[in-house]
């Protein structure tokens, strides 16, 4: 499996790298870390590139980056981006995760 990108998720963070006059592929690290309503929480940021031991996938032009850790709880999760009136951002369809905060930035297994 693999964590993937809709293509919609893909543009807005090439648009975020070229606003912050980042050159080249852009790199997506996804990360968890403990907190959030539900348990973990989804980190998201542009980084210069992987680390040792780092997972890589590339759709849309965008390399999405996450460390082994991380990888256990996101593996086969699908990054999408929804943009709206009542507000808008990424969304996670994550199949390791057995609940979610409503707001969707969080999670628990």
């Amino acid at each position: 499996m693999a964590i993937t990108l809709t293509e919609k998720a893909a543009d807005r963070i090439k648009g975020v790298a070229r606003q912050n006059k980042l050159e080249g592929t852009p790199h997506l690290r996804i990360a968890v870390k403990g907190g959030g309503c539900s348990g973990f929480s989804y980190m998201l940021d542009l980084c210069p590139g992987p680390a040792e031991g780092d997972e890589v996938f590339t759709q849309h032009e965008v390399n999405v980056v996450c460390d082994p850790k991380s990888y256990l709880y996101l593996n086969g999760t699908e990054i999408d981006f929804t943009d709206n009136l009542l507000g808008g951002g990424f969304t996670f369809d994550n199949p390791q995760a057995k609940g979610t905060c409503g707001c969707g930035a969080s999670f628990r297994t």
